[in-house]
């Protein structure tokens, strides 16, 4: 390896007694995931199932661990397999989603459960090359599945992974731009026996030894091959792109009530941002621009009151809604719209920003988790 800082090393340099020495360490220290199959199972004889491989590795994309769990014991206690999944209404899918963010994750995930069934009979393709060509499913994901599910010696990588490897090669340059390299790095280590215990070894290295901060280095199997534990720097890696500044947009939300209890509801468009799931009726904010944000942009004559502000981070923009409430008595049907029981609200396609819409008028009706940033 080269010394300077700036350097990326061979495809290759980093000695194969690295992967053996990480499948060493993960046949003792592997996580427990519901979707996993141990390395003991394995042993047994248990194999991997594509299907709950595939589900978790969509849920898994931009999402922690211990956000997916519940959602994935949920989706394969309704649908067990991919026949279950294509077979069901998009609206239920989208319901079983709700609050996990990214939602053309789940419009991919239905999409992709169809062709499976309709194109290749309800098995999944075995390389990667053949799950790229699914919705939904791009090198990573495609590279994960194949290495775990299908035993193909694919490299997986993931946040987790790129950092061990920028640690290991003390790579100065920013993660975005050196993307290749590191594939190749890691493509170079991938054993041709084992590559899916392989694969998961470097995500819970990353997850559990290799954080972002505080690395616990000691206990790293792969310390003897670091070079930034050589340059007692770890932390410094991966470097990371000067961050942007999102732009703010504001609008408005309306809450309207019934005698009954019941809440106002309309569904988004499909395409675009959090499209095909439910909303209370808001203005036309958007990611680009700002909506009305008064009491004079309501969708009807009511007595509309102030309740609030919420704010939600988006991938790409910070939104600000100033949330109105109106008691609207008996209202019959709206067109395009629907009455929802204050009872089956949690039930609901709602994405959290209008769950924090929902508990901002009508404290207690829903419940939002704090800090979280989906688009």
């Amino acid at each position: 390896m080269r010394s300077q800082d700036n350097s990326i090393p061979a495809t290759g340099r980093l000695p194969t007694a690295a992967a053996d020495r990480l499948l060493e360490w993960y046949d003792v220290h592997h996580r427990r995931l519901p979707w996993r199959i141990t390395p003991d199972q394995s042993k047994a004889g248990q194999v991997a199932d594509p299907y709950r491989i595939w589900l978790s590795e969509i849920m898994l994309q931009q999402t922690t661990v211990q956000a997916v769990k519940p959602y994935f014991e949920k989706f394969v206690t309704l649908w067990p397999d991919i026949a279950a999944l294509a077979a069901v209404d998009n609206e239920e899918v989208m319901k079983a989603w709700a609050g996990l963010g990214y939602y053309s994750r789940a419009r991919n995930l239905k999409k992709c459960a169809e062709q499976i069934i309709e194109e290749h009979a309800g098995v999944f393709p075995d390389t990667a090359e053949g799950l790229m060509r699914l919705p939904g499913i791009g090198p990573y994901t495609a590279g994960a599945i194949a290495a775990i599910a299908f035993d193909r010696t694919e490299a997986a990588i993931d946040g987790n992974v790129e950092r061990v490897v920028t640690r290991l090669c003390a790579i100065a340059t920013p993660v975005r731009e050196v993307k290749s390299e590191i594939g190749n790095i890691v493509q170079s280590l991938v054993p041709a026996s084992r590559p899916g215990d392989f694969a998961q070894a470097m995500m819970d290295l990353g997850a559990t030894i290799c954080t972002p901060k505080r690395p616990t280095c000691t206990l790293c199997p792969l310390q003897p091959f670091c070079l930034a534990t050589v340059r007692s720097n770890p932390e410094q890696y991966p470097v990371k792109q000067p961050k942007q500044i999102k732009p703010e947009r504001k609008g408005a939300a309306f809450v309207a009530v019934r005698d009954n209890g019941s809440i106002l509801l309309r569904k988004r468009p499909v395409n675009g941002l959090l499209g095909g799931m439910s909303e209370v009726p808001t203005t036309a904010w958007s990611a680009r621009v700002d909506g009305a944000t008064t009491e004079d942009a309501a969708p009807f004559a009511a007595r509309w009151q102030r309740k609030g502000t919420i704010i939600h981070v988006f991938t790409h923009f910070r939104l600000e809604l100033t949330v109105y409430s109106a008691n609207v008595g008996s209202v019959g049907t709206i067109e395009n719209q629907w009455w929802c029981a204050e009872e089956d609200i949690s039930g609901e396609a709602l994405p959290t920003v209008m769950k924090k819409v929902v508990e901002c008028a009508l404290p207690g009706v829903t419940k939002t988790r704090k800090g979280e940033s989906y688009g």
